[in-house]
């Protein structure tokens, strides 16, 4: 009690001591503010650009993986997990693993002959909504979309477009980190689950349908089936950028539900799915096989009836590389993806963490000088308040009190300058986002550490000023003039 007694009282003269001294109070808390401002903006800049560039590559696609339905694939099989159907079954038989299904993909004899046909292990119709239900359930998967996919021509009373009708769920625009919607909005889950009929086109789309005029509230026609036009989809990413034929935004949209009612089918074509991070792509891959192996009930002998393709297998696809030697290459190299990834992340990264070790190095100086401030005014106090330091001791004020006091006036400038330059750097880190269209990101744990700096630094620089004062003689500072 009288331990907690003695502080109160040592509080209340720290304060009446900094009231008198306005001035210098007042330049203190103002260095003090600079410096945590200046570490609050600095973290802000520095954690906007990382989530900036891992924005950028969720944006481009390279945490989506995309399983597709059936599975066509060369003489030399290759599953999901890269291996060789005759690594797992001895020598390459054409019938095995075909089904009633599968008769339906005959090879000629003419692609029988050419050593590039790809024989056909067939289409399959298991691929389902139960499916989609428990790949969202696997660790490392963020988000999943169930896609039924057809050609279709699109009317718009005497005009028409010939492109892509997707039936999709409601999270696809997450996992399309590209996608913005210049005009409207994409569909509920609940236009989902009731099977709506409405639709979002993509920009080229609506180009060729509407010549820039806004298509929302529009009625087009599909499949000899009625929609209505909700939202329009563009590209917000130069690296998504938006071309006649390319199946993202030179498509219509439609829920996957009403997909299934005017196609009159209930498997699906492909699942969407986006990782929690890039670097887990190959992982979840994985998972993803053999999760669908399991509900499809394949036996180890059986190859897949399904391909799960990720950003690492198109890209090689498109530096003009043989189908069935990408396959071979991505399948003996099962990290091939993820190391992919990891490069471009780490580039990225290293050139962010350049610019927030600058950055951060400032806001040190700043803290440093603050802090030095800080000594440097206590020190002086010390020095001015001598007789006053005596006088306490003479009436019966200990040398713990004395050094309680002091210590108490250093941790009140340096939190109230902490406390005003969080407010600062929070001003500061919104505007610079709003003049210069920088991003930004200001959390929690930054405002924590900043205070923490701010409390850190006002016990460390006046931890020793208030030692001195606890160490002038009483005798000694009564004579002082």
């Amino acid at each position: 009690m009288a331990t907690y007694s003695a502080i109160n009282k040592s509080q209340s003269i720290a304060i009446r001591a900094l009231v008198r001294n306005k001035l210098q109070t007042t330049l203190t808390i103002s260095g003090m503010a600079i410096g945590v401002a200046t570490v609050l903006t600095m973290i802000a800049l520095g954690s906007g650009a990382q989530k900036a560039i891992q924005e950028q590559v969720r944006s481009a696609g390279m945490n989506v993986i995309v399983v597709t339905s059936g599975n066509y694939k060369f003489k030399q099989q290759w599953t999901s997990d890269g291996e060789t159907e005759e690594q797992q079954t001895g020598p390459y038989d054409p019938s095995a693993g075909l089904t009633a299904s599968d008769s339906r993909n005959p090879a000629t004899d003419e692609e029988e002959n050419d050593p590039e046909y790809a024989f056909g292990l067939g289409g399959s119709d298991k691929l389902s909504l139960a499916d989609a239900d428990a790949l969202a359930r696997l660790p490392g998967v963020q988000y999943v979309s169930a896609g039924l996919v057809d050609n279709a021509r699109v009317e718009l009373g005497d005009e028409g477009w010939f492109t892509r009708m997707h039936g999709e769920s409601a999270s696809l625009p997450l996992i399309r980190r590209a996608w913005i919607f210049p005009r409207g909005r994409f569909f509920t889950q609940k236009e989902v689950d009731l099977a709506q009929n409405v639709a979002v086109i993509g920009h080229v789309v609506s180009q060729h349908l509407f010549g820039g005029n806004n298509p929302v509230g529009a009625t087009i026609t599909a499949k000899g089936r009625k929609y209505t036009v909700i939202g329009e989809i563009a590209s917000s990413s130069w690296m998504v950028p938006e071309a006649q034929g390319d199946d993202q935004f030179d498509a219509i949209y439609i829920p996957v539900t009403a997909a299934q009612s005017v196609l009159h089918q209930s498997s699906l074509n492909m699942l969407t799915l986006s990782t929690k991070s890039t670097g887990e792509v190959t992982a979840v891959s994985k998972s993803v096989t053999s999760l669908l192996r399991q509900r499809h009930q394949l036996s180890p002998t059986e190859p897949d009836d399904f391909v799960v393709d990720s950003e690492a297998h198109k890209s090689l696809a498109r530096g003009g590389m043989r189908t069935d030697v990408t396959q071979a290459v991505v399948g003996n190299v099962s990290s091939l993806d993820k190391v992919t990834l990891d490069e471009l992340s780490k580039t990225l990264d290293r050139a962010s963490r350049t610019m927030t070790a600058l950055l951060a190095s400032v806001a040190t100086v700043s803290l440093v000088v603050g802090g030095i401030g800080i000594m440097n005014i206590m020190l002086l106090s010390v020095v001015e308040r001598t007789r006053e330091i005596g006088i306490r001791r003479a009436v019966g004020a200990r040398s713990n009190d004395v050094m309680l006091q002091f210590l108490m006036e250093a941790v009140a400038l340096s939190l109230s300058g902490g406390l005003l330059g969080i407010c600062a750097g929070i001003v500061a880190a919104r505007s610079i986002s709003a003049a210069v269209q920088w991003s930004t990101s200001v959390s929690l744990w930054s405002v924590a550490l900043s205070f923490g700096i701010s409390a850190a630094i006002g016990i460390l620089f006046g931890f020793y000023p208030a030692r001195e004062a606890a160490r002038v003689d009483p005798m000694t500072s009564l004579r002082y003039e």
